[in-house]
C-alpha cells in the first residue's frame, strides 16, 4: 500500500518480473556483446568519444547521488526525490550509451604493469561484479520511493546507495587508468 492507503498500480509479484526481467534482458544484452563483438558494428561510426561521456556520466551521477543523500538526511524529501530521479536518469542514458559504443567499438586493453596492472584489475573486477545489481536496487528503491512506501525505501536505499555510489565512482576510476589505452 502507498501512504494514500490506495493499492499500487502494479502487483508485489509483477513488480518483482519486471524489474527482473527488465535487469536480465539488459545483463543479456551486454553478455551478448562480448560474445559477439561484431554483431552489431555500423561502419564509419565514431564513437570514440563515448568512453569520455561515460565518466562524465557516472561522475554526475555519484554527485547527485551524494547530494540525494545530504538533501534526505537534512529532510528536503521533493529535492531529495528530484535529485535521485535525475541520478537514475544519467544511470540509464549510461547503460545506453555504453551499449551503443561496445557494440561498435573493439574492446581496449590495459597496458600498465605491475602493481598498476593488479590494482587496474581488482577495481574492475569489483566494478564488473557489482554494476549489474544495481539496475534493480535502483528500480526497486526508486519505485518504493515513488510508491510512497518509506519503510521499504529506506531499508533497501541502504544498500543501493552505497553499491551505486561504488559503482559510478569506480566507473570513473576505470575510465582514467584506461583513457591512454583507447584508441584515437
Amino acid at each position: 500500500m502507498t501512504n494514500g492507503g490506495e493499492a499500487p498500480w502494479l502487483s508485489e509479484r509483477a513488480l518483482a518480473a519486471l524489474i527482473m526481467g527488465l535487469s536480465a534482458v539488459v545483463c543479456l544484452i551486454v553478455l551478448a556483446l562480448i560474445a559477439f563483438p561484431d554483431a552489431l558494428r555500423v561502419e564509419g561510426l565514431d564513437v570514440s568519444i563515448l568512453p569520455r561521456v561515460h565518466a562524465i556520466l557516472n561522475g554526475t551521477t555519484a554527485l547527485l547521488l551524494s547530494r540525494g543523500y545530504v538533501l534526505i538526511r537534512k529532510g528536503n524529501i521533493s529535492a531529495h526525490r528530484r535529485t535521485m530521479i535525475a541520478a537514475f536518469v544519467l544511470s540509464s542514458l549510461f547503460l545506453l550509451s555504453y551499449v551503443l559504443y561496445h557494440s561498435q567499438a573493439p574492446s581496449a586493453r590495459f597496458g600498465g604493469e605491475g602493481w598498476m596492472r593488479d590494482l587496474y584489475l581488482a577495481i574492475l573486477i569489483s566494478h564488473v561484479s557489482l554494476a549489474p545489481v544495481v539496475l534493480p536496487l535502483a528500480l526497486y528503491t526508486l519505485v518504493r520511493g515513488l510508491r510512497g512506501e518509506l519503510r521499504q525505501h529506506r531499508k533497501i536505499a541502504r544498500w543501493t546507495f552505497p553499491v551505486w555510489l561504488y559503482v559510478a565512482v569506480t566507473g570513473v576510476v576505470v575510465y582514467l587508468m584506461m583513457a591512454p589505452y583507447y584508441p584515437s
